[in-house]
This record gives C-alpha cells, sequence and structure tokens, in this order.
C-alpha cells in the first residue's frame, strides 16, 4: 500500500486494500442446451377397487396398553414448545379455545373423558344413519319419511319436537318393555352407566368411530378446500362469482314471496331418502355411466386452462407431451404401489406408450426424479397449468375408471376399465393413467 508523506495518518485508522488488477477474462465455453425440469404430476390416493375392507390394526393385549392409548398417541404426535402461545391479553372474555392452556396432561385427560362419554353421540349417528340408508327396513324409513311429511304441511307441529324427544325417551326405557324388569311399580330401576369403561369393547368402539369421524372428516375437507380459493380472491373468478351472485340475489328476491315453502321443504328433504334406495343405488350408476361426465369434466379443465393463458402463449405455437404412470399390486400390503414394479419391466414414469422410455435403474432417461423433459430448442411448458390426468382415456379402447386408471395383467396385456377377477388367482395386476400438459414455442429460449 502507497504511504503519503504529507498527510497525516491516525494510528486507529484501517488501511483499505486497493482492489486487484483486473484479470483479462478466460475464453467462454458454448454453453450446453438448458433442460426444462417440471414437477411430477400430483398423483392423489384413489380407492382400490381390489380392497373390500380397510386393514385391521393390531391390538395390543393388556388392559393398560388399551388404558394408554390416549397418552400414547398424544404423546408421540405433539410437539409442543417451551414456550406455548397463552391467550390473546387484549381480550377480556375468555373464549372455549382459549379456555386452559395448551398442555399434554390436559389434553390426555380430556380426550380419556371425551371418548368415555361420546358413545351416544355416535349412537344416534349410526341410528340416523340406519334409518337414511334404509337398513332397518321400508317400514321405518317409510314411518320417518311421513312424519317428515306431516311437519312440512303442519310446520308449528315443530314446536312439539322436545316433548316428543322425552317422550320418546321415557316410552322406550320404561320397566314393561324389559322382560326381566319386575311387575311391582315401586321397584326402581339402577341408573345407566354414565362412562365406557377402558378397555372395554365399548370403549375401543367408541375410538374406532373417533378414527373414522376423523377420516371422513378429512375427505370432506379436502373434497371442499379446492373451492375456498375462488372465494378469497386468489382467483380471477372470484369477481366472476361476486357479480354472478349479486346478479342472480336481484333476479330470485323478487321471486321469493311466490315460491311455496312447503312443498319445496318436502321435496328437498325426501330426496335423500329416494338417493339412498337400494333401487336408486343400483340404477343411478348406470344413469351417470350413460351421461358424458367425464367428457364435461375434461372441457371445464381445458376451459379453465385456456382462460389462464397468457398473451405470448396465444401467439405461439402449442403442442401437448404425454406421460404414463405405472403402478403394480403389491399383495402384501394390499396396496397400489410403484415401488412393487418388477426390474425388468418398464418404470414408475414413462413418455411412450410402449412403456418402456423413461427412467432407467441409474437414473438417466429422458424422465428423471425431477421429470426432466429433453424438449425441442425454443419449446418450453405452459407456466400457467400443471399436469392433467386424462379420465376420458381416449388413447385406449377399452376405457377407464372414474380416475383414469386402465388395467391390465402381469405381463400389461388385455386392458380393462377394472381389474379382472381371473388376476387375483395369478398374482400380477396392473395399471397405468395418463397424463398430458402443453408446451408452448418461446422465441427467447432460441436466442
Amino acid at each position: 500500500m502507497a504511504a503519503f508523506n504529507y498527510v497525516a495518518i491516525p494510528s486507529y485508522a484501517t488501511p483499505v486494500e486497493s482492489d486487484p488488477p483486473a484479470v483479462p477474462s478466460e475464453r467462454k465455453e458454448p454453453r450446453s442446451a438448458p433442460k426444462v425440469v417440471t414437477s411430477l404430476p400430483h398423483s392423489q390416493p384413489t380407492q382400490d377397487p381390489l380392497r373390500t375392507s380397510p386393514t385391521n390394526a393390531t391390538t395390543p393385549s393388556g388392559k393398560s396398553a388399551l388404558g394408554n392409548l390416549p397418552g400414547l398417541l398424544l404423546a408421540s404426535t405433539l410437539q409442543l414448545p417451551a414456550n406455548p402461545p397463552t391467550a390473546n391479553l387484549r381480550s377480556s372474555v375468555s373464549l372455549l379455545s382459549t379456555r386452559d392452556p395448551l398442555s399434554v396432561p390436559t389434553i390426555t385427560v380430556n380426550f380419556r373423558r371425551f371418548i368415555a362419554k361420546i358413545g351416544p353421540v355416535f349412537w344416534l349417528q349410526d341410528r340416523i344413519e340406519e334409518v337414511l340408508m334404509w337398513r332397518k327396513g321400508w317400514k321405518v324409513t317409510t314411518l320417518w319419511m311421513t312424519v317428515y311429511a306431516f311437519l312440512c304441511y303442519f310446520p308449528r307441529l315443530i314446536l312439539l319436537i322436545p316433548h316428543a324427544i322425552l317422550l320418546g325417551v321415557l316410552v322406550a326405557g320404561h320397566p314393561s318393555r324389559r322382560p326381566e324388569s319386575s311387575d311391582d311399580p315401586d321397584v326402581i330401576l339402577p341408573p345407566p352407566k354414565a362412562n365406557a369403561r377402558e378397555g372395554s369393547a365399548e370403549w375401543l368402539a367408541i375410538i374406532q368411530a373417533i378414527q373414522n369421524l376423523m377420516g371422513a372428516f378429512s375427505d370432506g375437507y379436502d373434497a371442499v378446500f379446492p373451492l375456498v380459493p375462488h372465494l378469497t380472491y386468489s382467483t380471477p373468478y372470484t369477481t366472476r362469482i361476486l357479480i354472478l351472485t349479486f346478479v342472480t340475489f336481484l333476479l330470485v328476491l323478487p321471486l321469493v314471496p311466490f315460491i311455496p315453502l312447503r312443498p319445496l321443504f318436502l321435496v328437498l328433504g325426501l330426496l335423500p331418502f329416494i338417493i339412498t334406495h337400494p333401487v336408486s343405488q343400483r340404477t343411478l350408476p348406470v344413469i351417470l355411466a350413460a351421461l358424458p361426465l367425464r367428457r364435461l369434466h375434461t372441457w371445464v379443465v381445458r376451459a379453465t386452462d385456456d382462460d389462464r393463458l397468457k398473451d405470448h402463449h396465444w401467439q405461439s405455437q402449442l403442442r401437448e407431451v404425454e406421460l404414463f404412470e405405472n403402478e403394480r399390486w403389491n399383495i402384501e400390503t394390499a396396496q397400489w404401489s410403484k415401488a412393487a414394479l418388477k426390474a425388468s419391466e418398464r418404470v414408475p414414469w414413462t413418455r411412450g406408450r410402449d412403456g418402456w422410455s423413461g427412467l432407467s435403474t441409474d437414473g438417466s432417461g429422458d424422465v428423471s426424479s425431477n421429470l426432466t423433459f429433453a424438449l425441442e430448442p425454443g419449446w418450453a411448458f405452459v407456466e400457467t397449468e400443471d399436469w392433467r390426468a386424462d379420465f376420458e382415456a381416449l388413447w385406449t379402447e377399452s376405457g377407464s375408471d372414474d380416475d383414469g386408471w386402465v388395467y391390465t395383467n402381469d405381463a400389461w396385456l388385455d386392458p380393462h376399465s377394472a381389474p379382472l377377477e381371473d388376476w387375483r388367482t395369478t398374482g400380477g395386476i396392473t395399471r397405468r393413467r395418463h397424463w398430458t400438459r402443453r408446451i408452448y414455442f418461446n422465441l427467447s429460449r432460441t436466442t
């Protein structure tokens, strides 16, 4: 570093190094063609046609293990922070959801109490399901339909429903209805037990009901959640929905006084019973199968994708690339799996219909774990859309199931829309599904 004799430099000053001399740039090597990378199609788990009942979980033996089951489940799934968040101090009213602080012991105690006391709710749920699904016979279900029709034409009788429920409970538990009860009217029957005993059959049945209810609620949530973004201004369709809702509201408002409410509620209330009737359950699938619902679904998805295209997409040439998803039935786990594919057969994801052009065992090939396509120079994937499953399955004459799967034998031959019973005995069942995605010609990628 050069020193200046005519400048007084303080002792506490830190010298600053000068920039190194510029090094002449080396000769640039020619760049290889960039690879176009996209994510794999989102293959959602579907209902297995071969599975008749869910696999029974192994029940631990011993009352102690069963009694400690809620604590083990909660302790293994909950990872509480060192300082859990407390209730909002700005709110002077303590809500039910924030009444007690978060604690594993409290959750365990309340969960045990909940299991022991929620039994009547599931009992009522089973009785309603039996009546609605015609499982108690046509006489019982018809009786409830008649009661509902009577209430529709005399709606003021709804005020007497609490009295009718209380009378029904008292009549159902009357001593005369029990053959083992005494004829002495002064004999008082013992009260019913308040809680289900831990480890008993009733207690385990309640846990099974909670398990199935959580699964059903999650399935319903997953089915409805894709519609939520359209109502939260996360998509361009929210404004259209708002305008359509407002316009229809103004159109229906003058017609409200002329709508007959009693016949309307009568039809709406009896419609679920008609749909769940055994005859309807046999005929509705045949009627729905004859309707072009898959083609309508494909048309709606394509119209939605076209609406999201940008101007440079419309001004360029569009093509489609295809991909096939391959799976094999695993007898040991009773599930469809890509890991069950044999080493000498097709791989999980293939580009060609022959099922062989794709990812090899060492990771090379046209389709990798990130789905790297060697597209021609200048071509790119449309950024506003993703992979779409082919539910119509026009590429095969056999057709497909509702999720687009085409089932074949162990040698990937003899395609059908559903697995055959003969394939179960041979132990080899395979299936594949067709995926498509659009690409466009991008001039900026050629330069």
